[in-house]
């Protein structure tokens, strides 16, 4: 340890640390942290640097310091809009050293508001990478705080946006008294290109993972069988639906797609039609909620001049535009009872007339028809045809709600950032590990369409290079768990009251000139906490921070009285 290490205020970002032991997770703000040993690392590092080689392995390490930084530069962009830039820059040695890896003492450091001049110079105290060095690679040739300085760069880029390169020019790896690193605009150094290089992918990992998309990619074409499209998801229900899909390519069968409301079933009609012998033939889709009732019957099967005021010349219906090919009816339980009729007449002689005319016309269509009710339900109701609903619920796909595939939805997630960020223009680096968290344990009553909303939100919301957090996609649900415990200043663990921007002293005013009775709070809190948990008295008991004995003493004796 170095005697000299300076004393480091950690107070500023203490209270972004929370502990949530019900979980098993850590929290610094909403990236979810971990604590991992030193030693395990310095063996990972000596297996890699025997690997791949001292380069290869100092540009891992830089990379890796580099997008911990980017991350924590994030969280001090995002603190509070009064602090200045030299206050937002300090944050960054205060978190590398919470982190454990670090004490680091800035000698100099001058940074404008706008991010014009820039030039940093710090001493790394106590250095995890040293140490490491030290213990499992021996003496270097040259620094090697690899992932520190990587960190330093990232997190500066990331505050100031623009690029910022640091370079450790003295390391007590490779026997210098300190270690002491700069930091400048990337243009500023000589060995710009050699820096750039160091902080790009490197083209053997990047095979290597090209290497293993191909053939998990061979896999999948093995174990589907026929082509399907660009599908996203891979939970056993979905995948249910998709063996459905395949099951019915041979075949002329009627598909009906039942499921809730933004769960896909469009996407799943194109999948029964590229997967049929008609994928180079036509696929229309039709949404019959969204055409009026005196004119569905027109749309879907044609009209001829005269037929009505208004009808100036004759038409093909969708029905004879997807002729040889696929048509999708989606709501069709919006279907008129002469539309019923006339798709019955459809589906039992592939014949119809259009509107205003007697000649029969012949048709091959694939109908596949979808809905979000219950169609047996409708015929009850006398709202829909019984004949009608056994002809089109021969081959019935449930396809499942998002809920029930939440594996899926990190997926789901990087498919829409691709389309957004392209569609924008923008570059936005992800989402918080604490705002994917919410994403998966949200029961999405509107389904893959709104989670699809709500990401395109986030897009628009986020800062350039910026993560998103929780707060851009669910800003009324921007609260801690209630378990977590957090850091005091001290550096200690401590139970969390009070969510964030909740006041305490507002609410204990509010509790007393209410005609607050501290026995009736406590028996109401001791009793929700038990029905929470259903009856689980050692989780009650964490639930309102007691040991197990104490919260059966307290019930105990609120019985007796």
């Amino acid at each position: 340890m170095d005697s000299d290490a300076p004393k480091l205020d950690v107070s500023q970002v203490t209270p972004h640390i929370a502990f949530s032991s019900e979980e098993g997770k850590v929290w610094l703000n909403e990236q979810r942290v971990i604590l991992f040993s030193q030693a395990a690392l310095g063996k990972f590092r000596k297996e890699v640097f025997d690997t791949i080689g001292k380069e290869r392995c100092k540009s891992f390490f830089l990379r890796l310091g580099y997008q911990l930084g980017i991350l924590d530069g994030e969280l001090a962009r995002s603190s509070g809009a009064e602090m200045s830039i030299k206050d937002r820059f300090n944050l960054g040695p205060e978190l590398h050293a919470l982190r454990g890896m670090v004490l680091p003492e800035l000698q100099r450091l001058v940074v404008s508001e706008k991010g014009g001049e820039f030039i940093c110079e710090v001493v790394w105290f106590n250095s995890y990478e040293v140490e490491i060095c030290a213990n499992e690679m021996g003496p270097m040739d040259e620094p090697g705080c690899w992932n520190l300085t990587g960190y330093a760069s990232g997190y500066s880029s990331s505050l100031l946006q623009r690029e910022i390169f640091f370079q450790e020019l003295e390391c007590r790896s490779c026997g210098g008294e300190r270690c002491f690193a700069v930091g400048k605009p990337a243009e500023e150094w000589d060995n710009y290109e050699q820096l750039k290089r160091y902080y790009q992918s490197d083209p053997l990992l990047e095979e290597l993972s090209k290497l293993q998309t191909t053939v998990e990619a061979l896999k999948e074409s093995l174990n589907e069988g026929d082509k399907l499209p660009n599908i996203v998801g891979s939970s056993k229900p979905f995948k249910h639906a998709l063996e459905m899909v395949t099951k019915a390519s041979d075949s002329k069968v009627s598909v009906l797609l039942l499921g809730e409301t933004g769960v896909g079933k469009e996407v799943l009609a194109r999948a029964v039609h590229i997967t049929s012998d008609r994928a180079d033939k036509p696929f229309i889709a039709v949404n019959c909620a969204a055409i009026p009732p005196d004119l569905i019957e027109s749309e879907l099967f044609g009209v001829e001049k005269g037929a009505y005021t208004g009808a100036n010349q004759s038409r093909m219906g969708r029905f004879e535009r997807a002729d040889k090919g696929t048509i999708m009816l989606d709501e069709v339980i919006e279907l008129t009872p002469r539309a019923q009729a006339t798709l019955l007449r459809v589906l039992q002689e592939s014949e119809f007339e259009r509107v205003g005319d007697n000649k029969v016309r012949k048709i091959d269509v694939r109908v596949v028809a979808a809905t979000n009710e219950d169609l047996s339900v409708a015929v009850e109701q006398g709202r829909f045809r019984a004949d009608l609903y056994y002809r089109l619920s021969a081959y019935p796909i449930n396809i499942p709600p998002l809920r029930e595939r939440k594996e899926d939805i990190p997926l789901f997630v990087t498919h829409f950032l691709e389309k957004y960020r392209a569609l924008y223009n923008k570059n936005v680096l992800g989402i918080t590990d604490r705002g994917m968290e919410m994403l998966c344990g949200y029961r999405w009553p509107g389904n893959i369409r709104e989670l699809e909303n709500v990401v395109e939100r986030a897009v628009i919301l986020a800062d350039i290079n910026g993560v998103i957090s929780m707060e851009s996609m669910f800003p009324e649900s921007a609260l801690r768990p209630s378990e977590a415990k957090v850091l005091d200043p001290a550096g200690k663990l401590q139970n969390q009251i009070f969510p964030e921007g909740v006041d305490a002293n507002e609410l204990v005013d509010s509790l007393l000139s209410s005609g607050f009775e501290l026995e009736k709070f406590e028996k109401t809190m001791l009793t929700s906490a038990l029905q929470k948990t259903q009856g689980n008295i050692s989780k009650a008991a964490r639930l309102v921070g007691l040991s197990r004995p104490a919260f059966a003493y307290r019930m105990k004796k609120m019985t007796a009285q």
